[in-house]
């Protein structure tokens, strides 16, 4: 009881430990890791050391005391038989040894990784199960999805491979104690005489050598559960071990809503190639300026930088014409507002959902918000209104409806500065024109640095940025490009 009372205590607190720390972590880095990656590291990584704690170290003494105890015991009554049937424990556990030795816990690494890919690729083919059947596509349409089932398919039947040898011939070893003993009989009755006490020492190496077999197994499988735990700790220690972002000792106060990028450049981690190469650009006070490009030109890239999801590794980022770096997070979460095109909703009620932007809203406030971003027709649909809660009794909310209620809490929040990443990009042609009206009333009198791929949905912005490859190409009006 105190064991598994200490065991879920610890467990408990390492969880708390783990989504604290992931409060103070950058943000990018939860999004570069992903959430089934995550999620597995913070349930099951602690959860491993539950098991251990509880189960296998109480167990621990008995699994080294007991052989030791047993080979001593054996030892006594007659040696002659002791060796015999050390024999072939002796070479089956040498076999064991090439299966379960060091090379396993490099093996048990790549079984974890192969399940933690899984598990990401999985969260994203879930979330994507209505393109799939809307465009009546397959798994093969998720390639990274199918090549990690394919790479955790390889990897554990080539494991079993690799200790198929192994194994066979530990089990026949150990099994065959009898004929060594029997064989060692045989030796000590040359003569043809039976010795009583010979007959009753090979009944007795008979009925107790197969505890020894039982006691180092467990002893073996004691070993396998230490890699086991000592991986999961290095999974745990992967999330507590990244640090969070740099925070001022004295935070300066911000003279207006205006950004600017000075000579931006920034790669993100475990990559060679800069997602931003010496990018500069501006936005005044109260202007709308765009970033257009290809994927992968760097735009989401400018919008996470500007929120502080990642730091720059040269140049820098103001924001009323402070560093960001010297901008409490606070202060900086109140004055940036961000629409990203993929927009998570919790599964709670839609004002829930909405009171995430300002918690210390009235229901009268919520409501006004709602209103402002064009959520009726979305609650007159449900009974309870906003009091619906989203995910349960198959209450389900399209991509621009969640869309709306994303915008909404922006609304709600009301943020100096507004990023807008695609955030019409998963909305239906009916939805978008909703969406585009409730962008035009959170716009009024903010910052916004908007992200699209067409320019028809940018006529009106201040400036427009063109980017490339990391780098800003051209950039004016919509007039110029026309």
């Amino acid at each position: 009881m105190c064991s598994h009372l200490a065991a879920f205590r610890i467990a408990t607190n390492i969880r708390q430990e783990l989504v604290d720390h992931m409060a103070i972590i950058p943000d990018g880095f939860v999004e570069q890791t992903g959430s089934g990656k995550l999620r597995r590291i913070i349930i099951d990584s602690s959860a491993a050391t539950e098991t251990y704690l509880a189960h296998m170290l109480p167990d621990m003494v008995n699994f080294y005391v007991t052989p030791i105890c047993l080979f001593v015991l054996l030892f006594v009554f007659d040696w002659r038989f002791d060796l015999a049937s050390l024999i072939p424990l002796a070479l089956g556990f040498w076999t064991m040894f090439k299966m379960a030795g060091p090379s396993m816990a490099q093996d048990m690494k790549q079984y974890q990784d192969a399940l933690e890919g899984m598990n990401n690729e999985a969260v994203e083919h879930v979330r994507g199960i209505p393109v799939v059947k809307t465009f009546g596509q397959t798994i093969h349409s998720f390639h990274n999805f199918k090549a990690a089932i394919d790479n955790d398919y390889s990897f554990c039947v080539e494991y079993c491979r690799k200790c198929r040898t192994p194994m066979v011939l530990y089990t026949l070893l150990s099994n065959s104690v009898f004929a060594f003993l029997i064989l060692a009989a045989l030796f000590l009755t040359g003569n043809g005489a039976v010795d009583r006490t010979v007959l009753s020492n090979l009944i007795f190496y008979s009925v107790f050598t197969p505890a020894i077999t039982t006691a180092m197994s467990k002893v073996l499988f004691a070993s396998e559960n230490n890699m086991v735990i000592n991986d999961a700790l290095n999974r745990i220690h992967f999330i507590l071990d990244t640090k969070g972002l740099p925070v001022a000792a004295i935070a300066r106060r911000l003279a207006d809503a205006s950004v600017k990028l000075q000579d931006v450049s920034f790669a993100y981690p475990k990559t060679t190639h800069p997602a931003l190469s010496h990018v500069s650009l501006n936005a005044p006070a109260d202007s709308m300026i765009a970033l257009v490009g290809p994927s992968g030109s760097g735009k989401s890239t400018i919008a996470s930088l500007i929120a502080r999801f990642w730091d720059v590794d040269a140049g820098v980022i103001e924001i009323g014409g402070v560093n960001v770096k010297e901008i409490d997070p606070s202060t900086l979460a109140d004055w940036v507002c961000s629409v990203f095109q993929d927009s998570h909703l919790l599964k709670t009620s839609i004002l829930e959902n909405v009171k995430m932007g300002k918690p210390e809203a009235s229901r009268e406030d919520i409501a006004a918000a709602l209103h402002a971003a064009q959520c009726d027709e979305i609650l007159a649909k449900f009974p309870d209104g906003m009091d619906t809660v989203i995910g349960t009794k198959g209450i389900y909310l399209s991509g621009g409806e969640q869309q709306c209620i994303a915008i909404a809490r922006a609304m709600l929040k009301n943020a100096p500065i507004l990023v807008l990443d695609e955030a019409t990009a998963f909305a239906d042609p009916e939805n978008e024109v909703l969406v585009q009206k409730a962008f035009r009333k959170l716009a009024k009198g903010k910052t916004v640095i908007m992200i699209a791929h067409r320019l028809t949905t940018i006529q009106s912005v201040d400036q427009i940025y063109v980017l490339d490859d990391g780098q800003v190409v051209e950039h004016g009006s919509h007039r110029i490009f026309q």
